[in-house]
């Protein structure tokens, strides 16, 4: 083995390459608590010999192998770190090609490895593997974040043949697992039912989570997943995996468990239709997969990837939000310039930073007076808006708050002028009847001329409007019917409208660094880390149902932080208004309501309430999370939000069964305290007119509030409770 170590300016750089016959050699890939062990043998086939805790005696890790007795690995492949096929492989692979000879075989070893420390916190761990006979080399990528124990994983493929390869399958991440049996938490829904889990054991064979639909590609299945080991985790106990990838278009994972009852988790891009066509020297690199093994619980889990989400992902994730006031459910397509006024009249009256005005605002040809017409024709309908976007931002700016806008930039409406001008640039196979999603198409976003006009939508509002100051950018459809005019070979178009969409985002991104967007896609139908680095918050769903939204909530919670969740209070639902704001005061609130429909006493509690949110929201957006009472367990939900230093926290507590009867009736343990230090509880967010149930003046130790618990004393005529922690000095 030759090592070579060369120091830079801000990072260190290992190089290690290894000979024939040499001796096996470990990469170990190491975070603050754990250790994925990689193992490089005698003939350079690289393997994964362990995934779990990290082991003080680091020379213990080439032992495990041989404390497991399972059935005989008849390929010596099967805990390969990167599975491929063709050659010896004969389950899953991760990788599937055929060269430009048309032999599909592949056999990748070990060449050499780089260490790079990029901060003191991040390590990038690079592989580089070759096929011994034909010029074909994958780059793996492991990048390390040590304090939130999470590894992101991916894959660069080239080679050097001489003729293009066909990429048959390419995913970004191959994890292997021993000890099991493993349970499966993955998630579906549908419009407006988003996040519904479900959990069961793992058998063998392969169990595949995927999406189909090109855009909006979460609208069935999210691309996250949680695998416990050894038995189902628990908020504080077990031993679990989370799996996010980043990337809004099409995926794939496919979980299976071998002969040996070992399991593989294989995740990327969806293959489907979509094989790509290698040129010589062309780089394909794969999106990264997101992993983070807890050996404490859900709960530990998601409070890490919380941290390393605020600290390196989601577009700001570090500062604060503005909260809004939209038009939506107050006007839908009905509004003209005067009602738009005294919505601003309404938003400084309320409170809140910001207006939001939605769908409607655009198109003179074909009037965007409904959702069948109009769309992609991005010029201020002149009867509805006379004097312009301009004038509206002005009237914000003269009432003391911002103004922002709706846009949905990828789609067209068949009946506009953008499709009567460039048919070429919609999403529709030639021969084939159209087939339509909300009444829409969608615009052909590998096409650079289409990227060049959605930028210059953005761009424009801009560029005519200096002081607009948020953009909320919608994704309502489904690609049916996928087909580019442009693009010579069609099984690429998938992948390339994400890198299309992708470079809009980076352009706008690089000229309009700091603007607060929100992801939007009819609901969460893309919510990913991928496009979570351009986007300051997502929308969870449109069903805003604050009941609803406690249970979809709850199940986001373990994977994305509270500040990128975007609640709204709306008229969804039979809850009263405190309700309401209360649930949406987990995250980024905003309300999309008629101001002046609202009693003496509904308003004076919502101006009170977003006053009181200021004091603390600091604490839900950056704080730790714990999940205290889950509502598919309990009659009543409780979630805590703690600030880092553990010296204050807000309570958020609510009925969840109406039921004669149900409520709080047995403590609610807290977590996360210190329990040599004691705390007092005080009950805010009240309403009008009602007064607190807990006594503020007592004292309780962190101990006794953890180990016993308290009451919030949550019932029919107390429907939700909002509660103050503080330390006692």
């Amino acid at each position: 083995m030759k090592r070579i170590v060369t120091v830079l300016p801000a990072l260190l750089v290992c190089f290690f390459s290894m000979t024939a016959g040499a001796q096996p050699i470990q990469i170990p890939v190491l975070t603050s608590a754990n250790a994925l062990v990689l193992q490089v043998d005698s003939v350079k086939n690289v393997s994964v010999i362990y995934f779990g805790p990290k082991l003080t005696n680091s020379n213990e890790y080439a032992l495990v192998n041989q404390t497991y007795r399972q059935t005989e690995d008849y390929t010596n492949v099967l805990d390969a770190a990167y599975p491929v096929a063709g050659s010896r492989n004969l389950l899953e692979p991760a990788l599937a090609v055929k060269h430009a000879d048309g032999n599909q075989s592949l056999d990748l070893r070990f060449v050499r490895q780089e260490i790079t420390k990029t901060s003191p916190d991040v390590t990038l761990y690079s592989i580089y593997l070759k096929d011994p006979v034909y010029n074909f080399e994958v780059l793996l990528n492991y990048r390390a974040y040590f304090r939130q124990d999470l590894i992101e994983q991916w894959t660069v493929i080239r080679h050097h043949e001489k003729g293009n390869v066909q990429l048959e399958k390419y995913a970004s991440a191959n994890i292997y697992l021993k000890g099991g049996p493993f349970y499966l938490n993955q998630y579906h829904g549908d419009w407006a039912k988003e996040m519904q889990p479900e959990e069961s054991r793992i058998t063998h064979g392969i169990h595949t989570l995927d999406s189909k639909l090109g855009t909006r590609a979460n609208l069935f299945q999210p691309p996250v997943f949680m695998v416990s080991v050894g038995k189902p985790a628990t908020e504080d106990e077990g031993t679990v995996l989370y799996g996010a990838l980043g990337y809004s278009g099409n995926f794939r994972t496919d979980l299976e468990l071998d002969f040996r009852d070992n399991l593989k988790i294989i995740s990327g891009i969806n293959n489907y239709a979509s094989a790509y066509s290698l040129k010589p020297g062309e780089e394909f690199e794969t999106p990264v997969l997101i992993y983070l093994l807890s050996s404490k619980g859900k709960g530990h889990a998601s409070r890490q990837m919380h941290d390393w989400a605020r600290q390196y992902k989601i577009l700001d994730g570090k500062g604060s939000r503005l909260t809004l006031l939209n038009n939506w459910e107050a006007t839908y397509f009905d509004f003209n310039e005067d009602k738009l006024k005294g919505l601003l009249r309404d938003t400084k009256e309320l409170g809140v930073d910001l207006f939001l005005l939605d769908d409607g605002w655009f198109a003179n040809k074909y009037p965007r007076n409904n959702d069948r017409t109009g769309l992609g024709d991005w010029e201020e309908n002149k009867t509805k808006l006379p004097n312009g976007i301009a004038t509206l931002v002005k009237e914000a700016t003269n009432n003391q708050v911002k103004f922002g806008i709706w846009v949905e930039p990828e789609m067209v409406s068949p009946k506009s002028e953008l499709y009567e001008k460039h048919p070429d640039w919609v999403v529709k196979q030639p021969a084939r009847e159209e087939h339509y999603f909300r009444n829409q198409l969608v615009l052909d976003l590998s096409n650079v001329k289409v990227q060049d006009f959605v930028f210059g939508i953005i761009d424009s509002l801009f560029t005519r409007n200096p002081a607009l100051a948020y953009i909320k950018w919608d994704c309502n459809a489904v690609i049916y019917n996928a087909h580019s005019v442009k693009l010579a070979n069609q099984s690429h178009f998938y992948i390339e409208y994400v890198r299309g969409l992708y470079n809009v985002l980076k352009r706008i991104r690089a000229k309009y660094p700091v603007v607060p967007m929100m992801l939007c896609s009819g609901g969460g139908g893309r919510v990913d880390y991928a496009a979570l680095q351009y986007f300051t918050e997502y929308w969870p769903s449109d069903n805003t149902d604050p009941l609803e939204r406690i249970f979809m909530q709850w199940e986001y919670s373990y994977f994305y932080p509270a500040v990128a969740s975007a609640n709204h209070v709306t008229d969804w639902g039979k809850q009263p208004i405190k309700y309401r704001v209360d649930v949406a005061m987990m995250g980024k609130p905003g309300f999309d309501i008629v101001v002046k429909h609202l009693s003496e006493n509904d308003l004076r509690f919502c101006k009170e309430a977003i006053t009181m949110f200021r004091s603390y929201n600091g604490i839900v957006w950056q704080g730790d999370q714990y999940r205290l009472a889950d509502p598919r367990l309990s009659p009543v939900a409780s979630v805590l939000y703690l600030a880092k230093d553990k010296s204050a926290g807000v309570i958020f507590n609510y009925l969840v069964n109406n039921r004669y009867g149900q409520g709080s009736t047995v403590p609610i343990q807290l977590k996360g305290l210190d329990d040599k230090a004691n705390y007092r509880l005080e009950e805010i967010n009240l309403y009008p007119g009602t007064s607190a149930a807990l006594d503020s003046t007592k004292i309780y130790s962190g101990e006794f509030l953890m180990k016993v618990g308290f009451n919030p004393v949550v019932n029919n005529s107390r429907t939700s409770v909002v509660l103050k922690i503080t330390q006692v000095r």
